[in-house]
């Protein structure tokens, strides 16, 4: 580990040398904070986006709810893309600064097309009930695609680039800074749920109340700062020589090697067996990899239930009554209610750590309490009864609808719908940390940041299949002249119906997920453990 720099935009490493030591919490500490603000400006367009799609843009509620499916499901695979053009181009320095300009660019862009939302800019006709339909126009509506897409392929240099950014401050073969490191990604997983709480409670009343213009321009302000002060601490970063070390340079390192060895076995010699040896060694840690694929696609489904809050949800809480009180003329932004999610995560991390791991390390005797796909299916269990909270908590909505007045309030308290955001922050402690340490821990060491991108690829992946189910059910259900379960009157719509479809196909997907299990130790679950296995380059040739 360099303690100067090598990347191309800073002093030369002998200006380095003359300079105080770089790295540790000093240079964390400004890399943690741009991360804060490019989570603080995702959410602030994200959290809230379905309201301004079925609002001003004039989407029904089916069609809003698939873009942002779509969208969501984009950002989370870009990042794919995002860490080979670091690894092998730019770096993750660079990287980052290029992903911010492009993040401040589009968030500028979204808010400029915001002020296109006028009725002489919507096209307008009669709905077949008698209602004012108005519906963007062709030349705002790809104005805001453009834009909304630039804020996906800006978080796409941030997802891979920033966190490793982080962690390469702290040295791992030194006892202090890999203590520090362990720290680190405590704080740093605070300071995204901190970041996303503020978020959806700040910006959704700002864009309901105020104005979308605001809305999106001031999550580009933040981002704008993020930017600064990432600069500011610039010459206190701590950089690897030789450039990139994420997932994509451990793939392309693997593939020059084996090239190269093909050479030299080609001159002739005793290069044919070294040739045959590390084909070998690459193929077997594809293999490994491919051994990944069934906990993988069991975990789709997770992926799928994870996009409901910013959509479904909030258009649910939307036709509640948002009051704080029965005399409050405070309205609470349905989009506000998602910071329940961050409000559970963070004491549902404490409960986990302090109360769960030691009463579970007492009984199972493993060191973490339950193994990590114990605590993925965990997870996944627990998002099935979210479902059938959600699904009841609907059907009670239903009910107390049919005594509304057209158009007005539902008489239902908003604080109804608080559980089920609980009961999925608390799925997440779970699920999606589980996700990340396991497929983070299964992968070889030059592979690590794609093991990340694999849990990343479970998120978009769900969210393109949320889209596809939206849109083919609600197909299907306004068939022969049927009600929509989307429908843009919600009273009129059977969302509880979804909710119980998402359920059950959970519970199905749990039980497809325990079949990939073999044993109590999450390294059981695949043939090789019996070895002693403990990474992919050990895996015996007839366990293959």
């Amino acid at each position: 580990m360099a303690s100067g720099s090598t990347d191309p935009l800073l002093p030369r490493a002998g200006a380095a040398r003359r300079r105080p030591a770089t790295g540790g919490w000093r240079s964390a500490l400004f890399i943690i904070w741009v991360e804060v603000a490019e989570r603080f400006a995702y959410y602030g367009v994200s959290s809230n986006l379905i309201s301004y799609l079925t609002g001003p843009f004039g989407e029904t509620t089916a069609a809003a709810a698939a873009a942002v499916n779509a969208w969501s499901g984009a950002a989370s695979m870009l990042p794919l893309l995002g860490a080979a053009v670091a690894d092998s181009w730019l770096g993750r320095y660079r990287t980052i600064v290029a992903s911010s300009v492009l993040y401040i660019t589009g968030l500028g862009l979204l808010a400029l097309s915001s002020t296109f939302s006028s009725p002489q800019s919507q096209q307008c006709s009669s709905s077949g009930d008698g209602r004012q339909v108005c519906r963007s126009s062709s030349v705002q509506r790809a104005f805001f695609y453009v834009s909304l897409y630039l804020v996906a392929i800006a978080q796409s240099g941030h997802k891979p680039c920033v966190q490793a950014f982080g962690a390469d401050q702290f040295d791992a073969t030194d006892p202090g800074e890999s203590s520090s490191r362990s720290t680190f990604f405590n704080w740093w997983y605070l300071g995204l749920c901190a970041s996303a709480t503020v978020t959806a409670a700040v910006m959704s009343y700002v864009q309901d109340n105020v104005g979308w213009g605001l809305g999106f321009g001031v999550p580009g302000m933040v981002m704008l700062l993020g930017l600064l002060v990432f600069l500011l601490g610039t010459r206190t970063y701590r950089f690897y020589d030789g450039g990139g070390s994420g997932a994509f340079s451990g793939v392309g390192e693997a593939v020059r090697e084996w090239r190269k060895s093909r050479r030299r076995g080609e001159g002739g010699g005793g290069g044919g067996a070294t040739v045959e040896a590390e084909h070998g060694e690459l193929a077997e840690e594809v293999r490994g990899m491919a051994r990944l694929f069934p906990i993988w696609a069991t975990c789709l489904l997770y992926g799928v239930l994870f996009a409901q809050p910013p959509t479904l949800f909030t258009k649910q809480a939307a036709t509640l009554d948002r009051r704080i009180g029965p005399s409050s003329s405070f309205q609470v932004p349905p989009a506000a209610l998602q910071s329940f999610l961050g409000v559970s995560i963070i004491p549902c991390v404490l409960l986990y750590e302090h109360v769960l791991v030691p009463a579970a390390r007492r009984a199972t005797g493993v060191a973490t309490g339950i193994t990590m796909l114990q605590r993925i299916g965990a997870g996944i269990a627990m998002c099935a009864v979210t479902l059938l909270v959600a699904a009841l908590v609907e059907m009670r909505r239903l009910s107390a609808a049919r005594d509304a007045d057209p158009g007005a309030a539902v008489p239902m308290s908003l604080w109804w719908m608080v559980p089920q955001y609980v009961l999925f922050g608390a799925a997440d402690v779970f699920a999606m940390v589980g996700m990340q340490e396991f497929f983070y821990d299964q992968v070889p060491g030059a592979l690590k940041s794609l093991g990340l991108a694999l849990y990343l690829s479970v998120l978009g992946v769900g969210s393109f299949i949320s889209s596809f189910l939206i849109s083919a059910i609600d197909v299907v259900t306004r068939r022969d002249g049927g009600t929509s379960w989307f429908d843009d009157d919600l009273n009129r719509g059977h969302l509880d119906y979804f909710y119980l479809l998402l359920a059950a196909l959970t519970v199905l997907d749990l039980l497809a997920y325990r079949t990939t299990k073999l044993g109590d130790d999450s390294r059981k679950a695949w043939p090789w453990a019996e070895h002693g296995v403990t990474t992919f380059k050990q895996i015996p040739r007839n366990v293959i």
